[in-house]
C-alpha cells in the first residue's frame, strides 16, 4: 500500500525510522549556501489530496536533524515562527540565541548529545533565514516571459507550477536537494476526472521547470527525477462507466522518468510486457527482479537511488552512517548503478 511503498523509495527501507534520501544527500554533501536549508521540501496544492504525508519521508531517521529536509508552506508564512514575535526586536533575537547556544554547548559538554549541536546550527539557521527566506519567496522579479513558460498558475502560492518555480529559485541559490510533493494520484474511481486535473496541474510546470534550467545553463548539473511509489494496473477497477473506472495499485513495474544531471536524454530503459503488468526481457519472457542479485534491464528501488547518488558524486556503497554498532546505507547492502542511464 502507500504508506510502506512510499517510505521504501525515500528512504530504502519499509520500516519507519531510517534516513530519507534528501537526508543522506545532506549529509554526504554538505550545504552550499549557508543561509538556507541543504533540503527544501514543498506540498503542492492538489484537488484531490486524499493520501497522506508523513514528516518521515523527509525526516532524518537517526543522523543529526540538521539533515532533514525544510518545509516550505504554500499558505501563509513560508516557514513557521521565522517572524519574531510582536515586541522583539532582531537584537533582542540575537541575544537570546547567544544565551541559549552558551546554555545548549554547557549541556553538550556534559552529555556530549550531537543533536545539541544540530540544534545550535538550527537555531542559527532559522535566524538567517528571517532573511533569506522572505527574498526567495518574492517572485515580483520574474518576467512576464517567465510566467508565460510556467503559466500563470506559477502566480498562486502553493500551485504546483509556483513549487517547481520556486525550486529553480532554491536551485539558483545553492540548495541541493529539492523535493515536491503532489498528492491525488490514488483514482481507483473517476479516473477520467481526476487524472485530466491533475495533468493541467503538472504537465506544463514540469516541462518548463526543465526547460528553465537548461535556458540558463543549470540542467546538466541538476538531476530532475520524477515518479511515485508504484503504477496503477492497466485493468479497470471500479464501476465500468464511462466517468467512473478507475486502476488499482500496481508495484510489479511503474515509470519514473529523469532529465539533466547527466542523464541520457531521448531513451528508456526496461520493458514489459504488452499489458504494463510484468517486466520482460528482451525476448518477452517475464523477470522476477529482486533486491539481491540484479538482472540486466530491470531497476529495483536500491538501483534507483544507487543511481541518483552516482549522478550527485556519491558512491552508494561508501556513504554510510555508523548507529548502533553497524554502518548503514541508504542502498542497504543492494543497489546497482544503472550505467546504461548516464551520458
Amino acid at each position: 500500500n502507500h504508506d510502506p511503498a512510499i517510505t521504501y523509495i525515500q528512504t530504502g527501507s519499509q520500516v519507519p525510522g531510517r534516513p530519507s534520501l534528501g537526508a543522506w544527500l545532506s549529509y554526504g554533501l554538505g550545504r552550499v549556501n549557508e543561509n538556507l536549508p541543504g533540503y527544501v521540501v514543498m506540498h503542492a496544492r492538489s484537488k484531490f489530496p486524499e493520501q497522506s504525508l508523513f514528516n518521515r519521508l523527509w525526516g532524518t531517521g537517526f543522523m543529526p536533524s540538521e539533515h532533514q529536509g525544510v518545509l516550505l508552506r504554500s499558505e501563509g508564512d513560508a516557514v513557521l515562527y521565522l517572524k519574531n514575535p510582536a515586541g522583539v526586536t532582531g537584537k533582542d533575537r540575537r541575544a537570546q540565541l547567544d544565551t541559549l547556544a552558551a546554555l545548549n554547548q554547557a549541556h553538550y559538554k556534559q552529555f556530549a548529545d550531537p543533536e545539541i549541536l544540530a540544534r545550535i546550527q538550527q537555531h542559527e539557521l532559522a535566524y538567517r533565514m528571517q532573511t533569506s527566506v522572505p527574498e526567495l519567496m518574492d517572485l515580483s522579479g520574474e518576467s512576464d516571459s517567465t510566467f508565460q513558460l510556467y503559466g500563470e498558475e506559477a502566480k498562486s502560492a502553493g500551485s504546483f507550477a509556483a513549487c517547481c518555480l520556486n525550486a529553480r529559485r532554491l536551485a539558483e541559490r545553492g540548495v541541493r536537494n529539492i523535493q515536491i510533493f503532489h498528492r491525488g494520484w490514488d483514482a481507483h474511481g473517476s479516473l477520467p476526472k481526476e487524472h485530466e486535473s491533475q495533468c493541467k496541474d503538472i504537465d506544463q510546470a514540469s516541462a518548463a521547470l526543465i526547460t528553465d534550467l537548461k535556458q540558463r545553463g543549470m540542467l546538466n548539473e541538476t538531476l530532475v527525477v520524477w515518479g511515485g511509489e508504484f503504477g496503477r494496473t492497466s485493468y479497470c477497477q471500479g464501476k465500468l462507466t464511462e466517468m467512473n473506472y478507475g486502476r488499482d495499485h500496481h508495484p510489479r513495474c511503474f515509470t519514473t522518468w529523469m532529465a539533466g544531471g547527466g542523464i541520457k536524454p531521448g531513451i528508456t530503459y526496461g520493458r514489459t510486457d504488452d499489458y504494463a503488468y510484468n517486466i520482460t526481457d528482451a525476448d518477452g519472457n517475464m523477470i522476477r527482479p529482486t533486491k539481491d542479485k540484479w538482472t540486466p534491464g530491470t531497476m529495483h528501488i536500491h538501483d534507483l537511488n544507487a543511481t541518483i547518488l552516482n549522478q550527485m558524486g556519491i558512491d552508494h556503497r561508501k556513504l554510510t552512517y555508523r548507529y548502533q554498532g553497524r554502518d548503514f546505507r541508504l542502498t542497504d547492502v543492494h543497489g546497482h548503478v544503472i550505467k546504461d542511464l548516464i551520458a
